[in-house]
C-alpha cells in the first residue's frame, strides 16, 4: 500500500514540477536568455518545405530540466529522512576481563591474555 501511495503522490510531484519548468523557470530564463522561447527551439533536419523534419531539442532541454529539479527534490528528500534516523542501538559484544581489565569476547570461558577462567 506504500508503494501505491508512494507512486500516486510521485506522479502528482512529477505533474506539478513539469507546471514548474514550463510556466515559471523557462519563461524566467527565456527572459534572461535574450528572450528565448525553449519550446519552440528545433533543429530543421530534412523534410519538404510544407512538412519539416525537426529535431524539438527545446522539450527536450525542458525535460532534462524537469529531471535535475525531480532527482535534486528526491535527494534532500533522502538526505532529510536518513538524517532523522536514530542510529539503532548496537549490542556489546566485549567485556573487561576481571583479573587483567583487557576487552575480551563476551562469550569467552577464558582470557586469552591473562588465562584466567572467567565465570
Amino acid at each position: 500500500m506504500d508503494l501505491a501511495v508512494g507512486v500516486i503522490i510521485g506522479g502528482a510531484f512529477g505533474k506539478i514540477v513539469t507546471s514548474l519548468v514550463n510556466d515559471v523557470l523557462m519563461p524566467f530564463i527565456g527572459v534572461i536568455s535574450g528572450g528565448v522561447d525553449f519550446s519552440s527551439l528545433k533543429l530543421k533536419i530534412g523534410g519538404t518545405t510544407t512538412e519539416p523534419l525537426n529535431f524539438a531539442y527545446g522539450s527536450f532541454l525542458q525535460a532534462i530540466l524537469d529531471f535535475l529539479i525531480i532527482a535534486l527534490v528526491i535527494f534532500l528528500m533522502v538526505r532529510f529522512m536518513n538524517r532523522m534516523k536514530k542510529p539503532a542501538p548496537t549490542e556489546v559484544v566485549t567485556k573487561a576481563c576481571p583479573r587483567c581489565t583487557m576487552e575480551i569476547s563476551k562469550a569467552a570461558n577464558r582470557c586469552p591474555h591473562c588465562t584466567s577462567e572467567l565465570v
